[in-house]
């Protein structure tokens, strides 16, 4: 499931129910309670990826028949279906989203077949049309979850065959490749990012088995990422979308259960995540990011 948020609403888009949906669901951030229903894509898909501005979110690439490129974007403050934006330099699932103020990046993820692609595109958000090369990551690799705060983007963990650690950056308003930032404290794939103006929180994932671990980095300072809290449960493919203040987990799944819940974090304060609410149906998908 991917996420994408502005400085007050959350909007979760799409995702595997036992079959694949169209559904977007939206949370006003800063208060608690259940969501909303808000549209629908312009097709049902899962693992893709959400980039946004203080205005305008875009989900990116994902699964729907097989890898598409294909992005969509909805106003976050206006109730509606998704609008076709433009396409991906290359289709491709599982892939992870940072944004800045006016530019959002897709990072990696899986063609059709199945190969791991290090690629990085990006996107004026306010303007419709195709992505353009960014870069690429320091390794081709999928399931990584993204972070950001209004200059620098990282991409933690991921897969390549197994879990990887990993956390590269880039800045966002530059193109080139991604740069090595540290190591998260537990190798795993299809985690959950979610930031504020200078912290990002990775939330669950897949190590050998499901996690519940979240752990953080300050964005602007390489180094390795430190403990933060926990989830409610061990899971992985949860969504992650965030305000300044608050980071939010939705949806998810293990080896026995699929969740609806929302779970919520102060990002500048660790400690184990607060129930928030529920999402209209139980699914999970790709990790998300928000922009500012």
């Amino acid at each position: 499931l991917a996420g994408v948020s502005d400085s007050t609403r959350g909007c979760f888009g799409g995702g595997d129910t036992g079959a694949s949906t169209s559904v977007i669901d939206y949370i006003t951030i800063a208060t608690t309670g259940n969501a909303t229903s808000f549209g629908i894509l312009t097709t049902t898909k899962y693992n893709m990826t959400g980039v946004s501005d203080s205005t305008r979110g875009v989900f990116c690439g994902g699964w729907a028949t097989s890898a598409t490129n294909v992005m969509e974007y909805i106003t976050i403050q206006t109730t509606g279906n998704a609008t076709n934006f433009g396409q991906l330099t290359l289709a491709r699932s599982s892939l992870a989203g940072a944004s800045s103020a006016t530019r959002g990046c897709i990072a990696g993820g899986s063609d059709a077949g199945g190969t791991y692609q290090s690629v990085i595109d990006y996107i004026t958000i306010a303007t419709t049309g195709n992505a353009t090369n960014f870069g690429n990551l320091t390794i081709a690799r999928d399931s990584s979850g993204g972070v950001s705060d209004l200059t620098r983007g990282c991409f933690g963990g991921g897969y390549t065959g197994a879990p990887q650690s990993l956390i590269d950056y880039i800045t966002i308003a530059t193109t080139g490749n991604a740069t090595n930032f540290g190591n998260l404290t537990v190798a795993r794939s299809q985690l959950a990012g979610v930031s504020d103006s200078t912290r990002g929180c990775f939330g669950g994932g897949y190590t050998n088995n499901y996690t519940s671990v979240i752990d953080y980095i300050t964005i602007a300072t390489i180094g390795n990422a430190t403990s933060f809290g926990n989830l409610p449960a061990d899971k992985y493919l949860s969504a992650g979308v965030s305000d300044s203040t608050r980071g939010c987990f939705g949806g998810g799944t293990n080896a026995t259960v699929t969740f609806r819940t929302i779970d919520y974090i102060t990002i500048q304060t660790t400690g184990n995540v607060t129930y928030f609410g529920d999402l209209t149906g139980i699914r999970f998908g790709s990790a998300g990011v928000s922009g500012s």
